[in-house]
């Protein structure tokens, strides 16, 4: 019996053989998930490292705080942008071979970025990074799901979601704990070795566990989703940089109008390929309902986790006056309990299934937004922060491996690589919507008071509550989501028909 991955013909069967133990690649294919999780860890940690060190390089580089922002905006625009392409690469080559270009591309830009002498070359490194952290995370899930039997996937998703999710949020206590101590260079210095020796470690040990075929690549549909999820992207980040009193060059409406008719015509022109050629990005994943519910749910989740990582060290600064490394160690414990619980929330997905999890995550997570716009003022007690991030944390864990594990298992495996890509894609752009959401609504909110004659730490406190509020709003539909979410036959033990 042979399975497929983005139609492409693994060996036969050490997928499902691999979770009884009998497989004789089992072992090989534990290594190759284990090297890909440890890579994408340390990638997708950049995501979010330089938000609390942006004020650090202004007065180093001596740049405005516009600029200073494109080295967050640039890292998630390039994502946004060849995150699609992946699905086309990971049918197209070898696992080795996307491997080994991911991680090239990351510890050069690594390495750019540490020697960098100015902001155009420390630009360039961390869009160079960006491109090798694009490729990892659609290739270790794209791998995960076609090597893991479908009974002990949410396992694997459990681990793959410290990376997708506890990277991220706990990039800013490590800049926070580096900055205090050291220049920000170190914060690509202390990463480059890391980077080095899983770039060695891969190139040693990872073998091809998947055959490529030759698919076509249409450029037209290349250039439409550079110009749709990069416009959408860019247009988000300008939007919350002017409400952040930092006006982009060009009017936000103008590249999210852009990306909009960009994106109708990339959705047009998947549709007429996937009648008559091979589609960029093979949307007909969304006929599968679980996975349609699912990625709106990760959609709202993404949204919750990264309007939180920009707003929470906001308030605890400006608001309440904490120093960086007090804020990023009082953030630290959600990150970790974040790590230590995805891979419990996998095993138990596995026996359960993903509505009870999720049912009990969302509501979790709803509440503690609740919390943080009900009780995060200028008087709130220090402890009070970490309590109400843990539960979110808590939460997050609860949702994000059953999403991950029940909308890519919802699929036929032939269209594991571009549900990979879907849900990426989603997750960094619902990211930059809900970076541009909290701070839009948190300037606002501020200059509203303002207007009334608060004072600035008043009327930051009350921006802060507008930006949680729509975060807790957005959260309830999650929860409604949350009851509709099933685990896939597929997971019941069934094995999956040859030449699906």
């Amino acid at each position: 019996m042979t399975t497929h991955a983005g139609n492409r013909p693994t060996r036969p069967d050490p997928a499902v053989s691999a979770a009884t133990g009998a497989d004789p690649h089992a072992a090989r294919n534990r290594l190759v998930i284990g090297i890909l999780i440890v890579s994408a860890f340390v990638v997708i940690l950049n995501e979010t490292i330089m938000s609390v060190a942006l004020p650090t390089l202004m007065a180093d580089l001596d740049i405005s705080a516009a600029s200073a922002q494109w080295l967050t905006t640039g890292f998630l625009l390039t994502m946004a942008v060849i995150i699609p392409i992946t699905g086309f690469l990971l049918q197209r080559f070898h696992t080795r071979q996307i491997f080994l270009l991911a991680m090239i591309l990351f510890t050069c830009g690594t390495l750019v970025a540490a020697l960098a002498p100015g902001f155009a070359v420390l630009l360039i490194g961390r869009v160079v990074q960006a491109s090798g952290t694009a490729i990892m995370l659609p290739l270790l899930m794209t791998t995960a799901m076609t090597l893991v039997a479908p009974a002990a996937r949410g396992r694997t998703m459990g681990n793959i979601s410290i990376v997708i999710s506890v990277a991220p949020a706990i990039g800013p206590t490590i800049s926070g704990v580096i900055l205090s101590v050291l220049s920000w260079r170190f914060m690509f210095i202390l990463v480059l070795p890391i980077a080095v020796a899983a770039l060695v470690l891969g190139a040693a040990k990872i073998k091809n566990v998947t055959e490529p075929r030759k698919v076509p690549l249409d450029v037209l549909s290349v250039i439409l989703s550079a110009f749709a999820f990069g416009g959408l992207l860019y247009g988000l980040s300008a939007l919350g940089e002017g409400a952040s009193h930092n006006p982009a060059p060009v009017p936000p409406l103008v590249p999210f109008a852009v990306g909009v008719g960009a994106l109708v015509l990339f959705i047009l022109r998947q549709g007429r390929l996937a009648r008559i050629s091979e589609p960029l990005l093979d949307l007909r994943a969304f006929r599968t309902g679980n996975f349609t519910i699912s990625i709106a749910m990760i959609a709202a989740s993404s949204i919750t986790l990264f309007g939180s990582l920009i707003v929470l060290p906001i308030y605890m600064q400006s608001v309440l006056g904490l120093g960086t490394l007090t804020t990023g160690l009082l953030l630290l414990p959600g990150g970790l309990i974040m790590g230590i619980l995805s891979p419990v929330v996998g095993r138990i997905y596995d026996r359960i299934g993903p509505t009870a999890l999720l049912i009990g995550g969302s509501v979790l997570v709803s509440g503690s937004l609740w919390a943080m716009m009900a009780f995060f003022r200028q008087d709130t007690p220090v402890f009070v922060i970490p309590v109400i991030h843990v539960l979110l944390s808590i939460g997050l864990a609860m949702t994000f491996t059953p999403l991950f594990t029940s909308s890519l298992g919802s699929l036929e495996p032939r269209l594991y690589s571009h549900g990979s890509a879907i849900l990426n894609t989603v997750q960094q752009v619902m990211g930059g919507a809900g970076t541009a959401l909290f701070v839009t609504l948190l300037s606002t909110g501020t200059a509203a008071k303002l207007a009334q004659g608060a004072g600035g730490v008043e009327a930051t406190a009350a921006g802060v509550q507008s930006a949680f509020l729509a975060g807790a709003l957005i959260s309830v539909l999650a929860v409604a989501a949350a009851f509709f979410v099933r685990k896939p036959a597929a997971a019941e033990g069934e094995v999956l028909p040859a030449g699906h």
